[in-house]
């Protein structure tokens, strides 16, 4: 199955977030909230949203910082993904 966002919307599949010691010593699961950090899986055209002209600045593979509260989860497949407006999007992560 796949997920086509419509006008601005995004799709991102939340990154595993893994807690490391100061010794380095690898904690999976240990944090009690979710990170805000995903990557981009898909895109929606952009195009007019509520009348305004909206231009998609993120791409499949990127990986993002979304806003704490925003978005809907959906689960397919026991698969989880975030559905987002691109203005929840803050911030795009390059390595």
């Amino acid at each position: 199955m796949k997920l086509v966002p419509l006008g601005d919307r995004v799709v991102l599949k939340q990154l595993v977030a893994e807690e490391t010691t100061k010794s380095g010593i690898v904690l999976p699961g240990q944090n009690k909230e979710k990170p805000q950090q995903a990557e981009v899986l898909a895109v929606g055209p952009g195009g007019m949203v509520d009348g305004k002209e909206v231009k998609m600045e993120v791409k499949v593979g990127d990986q993002v910082i979304y806003s704490k509260y925003s978005g809907t989860e959906v689960k397919i497949e026991d698969d989880e993904y975030i559905i987002v407006k691109q203005s929840d999007i803050l911030a795009v992560i390059e390595a």
